[in-house]
């Protein structure tokens, strides 16, 4: 990203849609039904959502919804299967695709300008899966090393991997509290929420901004429950 060019981390619903108008139109206009037509649909109605309930969006109901509207953009169908591709292997998928048609280096500028509040994620053992495993201080030690390692990462530009660990700590998160492992508006965990929720809101429109100007012509996969008519008109997805 040029030093003149604004960051899209600060955009809002409104001015994603601007921007993702004309080539909306011009798909529309060829006839071109392309699944990245609805996925963008769908992640612009959840943040839509979440701007809707602000300062809430900074909590629970914020990370939840944010990351629903990710999931809009990742989730893949397995023909084979007749089902949804699992969660984590779509996604890593997906983040591959973006951070190689990153050509205006979007998503290293949101890392360096939010580092900080990366950090913060870092050090929070709670967010590291193995702690679960052995919740004792040792581990917890362990868990909290990846904020030194995240140190020499940034200073020998290791973009990718951050991104994959920070991710990583949000859709713990994210599994806690769809799985019922939190409380709702819980005081033990309101730090991690709200540090989540605010770094997904910051990638959430970089990634949106680098699917607009230049994925319109990949393939992003098969959609998960595309938009169906029946014959009784009644419509579903």
């Amino acid at each position: 990203m040029t030093n003149d060019q604004p960051s899209p981390t600060g955009m809002s619903v409104r001015e994603l849609r601007r921007r993702w108008k004309p080539t909306k139109e011009r798909l529309r206009e060829s006839d071109r039904h392309e699944p990245i037509r609805i996925r963008i649909h769908r992640t612009c109605s959840w943040l839509q959502r979440v701007e809707e309930i602000e300062p809430e969006s900074a909590s629970d109901t914020g990370l939840i919804f944010r990351w629903i509207a990710l999931n809009s953009l990742y989730g893949l169908w397995d023909d084979s299967a007749r089902q949804p591709t699992p969660d984590r292997e779509a996604l890593e998928s997906f983040l591959d695709m973006i951070a190689e048609i990153d050509r205006d280096e979007l998503l290293p500028a949101v890392l360096e300008e939010h580092r900080k509040l990366v950090m913060s994620i870092f050090k929070d053992e709670y967010l590291v899966k193995t702690f679960w495993e052995n919740p004792t201080e040792g581990q917890a030690r362990r868990a909290r090393k990846t904020r030194f390692d995240a140190n020499t990462w940034y200073l020998e530009k290791h973009y990718r991997l951050i991104l994959d660990q920070v991710v990583d700590r949000i859709y713990f998160l994210r599994c806690q509290l769809i799985h019922g492992g939190a409380t709702l508006g819980s005081q033990l965990n309101r730090d991690a929420v709200r540090r989540c929720a605010t770094m997904l809101g910051h990638l959430l429109p970089t990634v949106l901004v680098i699917m607009i100007d230049h994925g319109v012509d990949e393939d992003w996969g098969p959609l998960c429950y595309p938009p169906m008519r029946a014959a009784d008109g009644h419509a579903g997805g």
